[in-house]
């Protein structure tokens, strides 16, 4: 172990150990959070799923960061992402129901609504989180291999911020049989659509850090990921 797997493991800790020791500091993230959900959700992706990709570079090169990562850049992309992940949790958490309400599955979803565990809130949560997997996922994980690779064009620094992404070309030198065969065939499935389903059953103001925590899981993902390309 190195001296640097100490410092990210204290990093965890400083951030997790006081909401769990102070009430005062939960209830007033829950407040915060409930007020400015946003705001929120940027912080929340830019701190943990950058910590996440840090992990990952861990898992893949030995070191927590390479002089082309760019973790400044990473956490406002992340930040960003964020946001609109936040945004489409919203969205389909309140279209799928209504969907299903409209099929006939009105006693589900008041299962979904409903306190405690259910079949009705199984069954929605998992339908949430295979339309937003199927649909939002893909274009989501493509753009933000772009950015990646964007910012390690850009040599990590923050010009990247403000440089004009060529996606045409970097589209193109995405590695497909990675992208497809390994990130949207397997980890969706196999990961995604029980990950956020456990998502979905938690309540409202847990699920966007719930989502945020994955981005560590992401980051072991995505460097296995790299091992095999």
């Amino acid at each position: 172990m190195k001296r640097s797997d100490l410092y990210f493991a204290l990093v965890m800790l400083a951030i997790f150990v006081p909401f769990f020791i102070s009430s005062d500091l939960y209830a007033w993230y829950k407040t915060f959070n409930a007020e400015h959900a946003m705001v929120m959700a940027f912080a929340k992706f830019a701190l943990l799923s950058t910590l996440g990709e840090m992990l990952g570079c861990r898992i893949s090169t030995g070191n927590y960061t390479t002089p082309t990562f760019g973790v400044v850049p990473r956490m406002v992309v992340w930040g960003l992402l964020g946001m609109a992940i936040s945004m489409a949790m919203t969205v389909f958490s309140a279209g799928i129901p209504a969907f299903i309400t409209n099929m006939g599955g009105a006693d589900l979803v008041a299962g979904f609504y409903a306190e405690g565990l259910s079949w009705g809130k199984f069954v929605v949560a998992l339908s949430i989180s295979v339309m937003m997997n199927t649909f939002f996922a893909p274009v989501f994980m493509t753009f933000h291999k772009i950015t990646d690779a964007h910012i390690a064009e850009c040599g990590g620094s923050l010009k990247a911020l403000i440089t004009p992404i060529p996606m045409q070309r970097l589209i193109k030198g995405v590695n497909w049989d990675v992208q497809w065969g390994f990130i949207f065939k397997k980890t969706i499935p196999l990961f995604w659509y029980p990950a956020h389903t456990i998502t979905f059953m938690l309540p409202g103001e847990l699920r966007v850090l719930f989502a945020a925590l994955l981005g560590v899981a992401l980051g072991v993902i995505l460097a296995i990921g790299l091992k095999k390309k």
